[in-house]
This record gives C-alpha cells, structure tokens and sequence, in this order.
C-alpha cells in the first residue's frame, strides 16, 4: 500500500526562558511576523508566520540544547518512519503526536499526521 509525505517545515527548539524574545529574533533574522504564544499540556510555542510556500516554522521551548528540527508530513507516519528507517535512519520514540527519527547523520527530525494534502506542493507518492 502506498503513503504519501512531504517536508512540511521546521521547528527552531529553543531552551530559553524567554520565548518572545527567541521569537523576535528569529522572526526578524528570517523576515517572518512573530504569531501568538501557545502553551498546549505543558508545552510551549511561538508560531513564525507568512513563511515561504506554505511552510510550518515555529519555535519550541526544550529542555535539551538548542536546535532545528525539520518536520516530515505523512498521510500514514508508521509507513514513513519505516521507509525511512530503510534508508538508516532510526526512531527514537513516539511523543504525543509523532514520530522523533534520527538521521544517519545525528540530525533528529520529526514525521507528522499530514493535515492538508491538497495545499501546497504535492507530496510524494512512495509504494
């Protein structure tokens, strides 16, 4: 059976106890209007908006060091975590919603439920 995915964005994690100034930072260093904070179970995020093609950016306060983290879509995330584990990477774990992957490279990434399929740029079609 086939899946789809597609970069959806990136994530700018952020261990900080300021938040807004991250955000102003990092809105002004990409050209981006800073959106509203949002604390959701205990987490907490600033949305950047008006990104290039659609894309998700937002920043994310972490207890680990700072980082950016890439978000894969995917209309089926166990599919992708496991073609992309044939690929070397591997899974760390599932948090809330998603997967955390880590690439062969260390980088670590995440593989997100596909909202929107038919906005923005067509995903792949892999299967």
């Amino acid at each position: 059976m086939s899946h789809r995915s597609r970069l959806s964005g990136f994530i700018i994690d952020c261990e900080t106890g300021d938040m807004r100034s991250a955000a102003t930072f990092w809105g002004q260093a990409l050209g981006l209007r800073v959106g509203e904070h949002e604390v959701e179970g205990g987490a907490e995020y600033v949305g950047l908006q008006d990104t290039p093609m659609g894309l998700h950016a937002a920043l994310q306060k972490v207890s680990h060091p700072s980082r950016i983290h890439l978000d894969i879509e995917a209309d089926d995330q166990d599919a992708e975590a496991v073609r992309l584990e044939a690929l070397g990477a591997r899974r760390i774990g599932w948090v809330k919603r998603w997967w955390v992957m880590e690439a062969p490279t260390g980088h670590r990434f995440c593989i997100v439920k596909m909202n929107n399929p038919d906005q923005g740029p067509p995903p792949t079609v892999w299967g």
